[in-house]
């Protein structure tokens, strides 16, 4: 047993996490907050938590401050609250997730004022306050199969999905990654991702702050941001997604570089090798989800072509279908009687111990009553020389008659009639796409995901 799926192992880890840092000094954000300003911090919040008249209600926590998210984390860890994280701080995300959780209180940045991103209406702001009251962190009060966050998740219907997740899910997997990849008080993360992503919790945030790690307080996406930053601070680890992989082609960080970790998305292969090629350090794909937490990583520069699942995780393969059972899996999540969790993709197994994937089970829709596959099609696109990367997706049709396949690529003296000509001879007539259209740029999130609104909007445009 060890201290990921351990429950007494946990609770002392944990219970000597909130006792304090053995180092108070050591920045916690590069050239900002030490470790001793975030347990400062943390016993504030704490304070404020218990003396909330409505303990039971969840905590937004709206904050960019990385120092600020990891001191909320502790107090939350202490006292038992919830704290609930929005999937963007716009008014309308906001205003869902009250409506949701009911939180009447938010913990957020010191210069929030300035932020300025639209709590709605008596919302009582909870900030770091140097005169605020403290309390010493107690930790008798603390279980690991509490529930500590609420995520929300953005959907392309607009409506957010919610997912919960107990002490164990989070700082089991925290302190599982950085054990597994040895992260330590030496190492300096740079995170081109938001830490309101759960990959951005867990990598600059979470790791951190169970191994002593320092951290970039900036989230850098340009790739001359990225390098000079990797530079300035000689980081170890870079903690990225596939879209800024792919701009930062050919791009060296230089020789401090040692480790390099994607999610959030499937990385190009080409995009892949070449950073290694660059760096001279593979890329660590971590496969996830918000909901199930880390299942399993690849890295090809290490010749690893098939995904192995995390030591953690148990995982069967049925009718062609994953099925993991973790110690990371939300509780929202249903399991069967052995409690596997079926998830949501399409994989086989491979001769070296692991799976491959194979797109979506939900990429099947219907086009004029006939099951179409969008994975299929983008396999095909994506095997001609000039279409470097491609999304297909279903648009609705004018008249009426359910769905019309378009798809949208990225390339160069990419010959559309060509394409359609060979998709004919493998695809039935209503699977060929009817509109291709081709851009410099596939439209990203700020998370590193496909934005499927935008993609739908420039497919649909004249």
């Amino acid at each position: 047993m060890t201290v990921w799926d351990n429950s007494e192992e946990l609770h002392a880890a944990l219970a000597l996490l909130l006792r304090g840092p053995v180092n108070p000094e050591q920045d916690f954000v590069c050239h900002g907050a030490r470790l001793t300003d975030v347990y400062d911090m943390a016993s504030c919040f704490y304070t404020a938590f218990m003396k909330m008249e409505e303990q039971t209600l969840p905590v937004a926590l709206v904050a960019e401050d990385r120092a600020v998210i990891a001191a909320a984390l502790l107090a939350a860890l202490a006292s038992g609250t919830v704290l609930a994280l929005p999937h963007s701080f716009s008014k309308t995300a906001l205003q869902q997730m009250r409506e949701a959780t009911g939180f009447s209180s938010a913990i957020v940045d010191h210069d929030f004022q300035k932020q300025n991103p639209g709590l709605p209406e008596h919302t009582q702001c909870i900030s770091f306050d140097s005169s605020l009251e403290r309390s010493v962190l107690p930790v008798e009060f603390m279980t690991v199969e509490q529930e500590l966050l609420t995520l929300f998740t953005g959907g392309s219907t607009g409506m957010p999905r919610i997912w919960s997740k107990s002490v164990r899910n989070i700082f089991g997997e925290a302190l599982y990654m950085a054990d597994r990849y040895e992260i330590n008080d030496t190492d300096i993360i740079v995170a081109t991702v938001s830490p309101h992503h759960i990959y951005g919790l867990l990598f600059s945030v979470l790791i951190p702050l169970v191994c002593s790690a320092r951290v970039l307080g900036e989230t850098p996406s340009f790739p001359a941001e990225i390098v000079h930053l990797v530079g300035r601070e000689s980081a170890s680890i870079l903690v990225s997604v596939p879209a800024h992989y792919r701009v930062m082609k050919g791009r060296i960080l230089g020789a401090s570089v040692k480790q390099a970790f994607s999610s959030a998305g499937m990385l190009a292969e080409e995009d892949s090798l070449d950073f290694s090629r660059c760096n001279n350090v593979g890329v660590v794909e971590v496969y996830g989800s918000t909901e199930t937490g880390g299942i399993a990583t690849r890295n090809r520069a290490a010749d690893q072509k098939n995904f192995h699942p995390l030591n953690p995780v148990d995982w069967q393969i049925k009718a062609g279908r994953l099925y993991v059972r973790s110690p990371f899996l939300s509780p929202d999540l249903a399991t069967n009687l052995e409690g596997f969790f079926l998830s949501g993709d399409r994989v086989q197994n491979t001769t070296d111990g692991g799976f491959s994937l194979h797109g979506r089970a939900d990429a099947i829709c219907k086009v004029g009553g006939v099951r179409v596959d969008l994975d299929e099609i983008r396999d095909l696109l994506q095997r001609q020389p000039n279409v470097k990367e491609c999304v297909v997706v279903p648009l609705p049709d004018k008249g009426g008659r359910g769905n019309r396949i378009a798809a949208l690529l990225r390339g160069k003296a990419v010959d559309i009639c060509a394409l359609q000509k060979y998709l004919s001879q493998f695809l039935e007539s209503a699977a060929q796409p009817k509109r291709i259209k081709v851009v410099s740029t596939i439209p990203v999130t700020a998370n590193g995901k496909y934005d499927r609104e935008a993609i739908t909007a420039l497919l649909l445009a004249p």
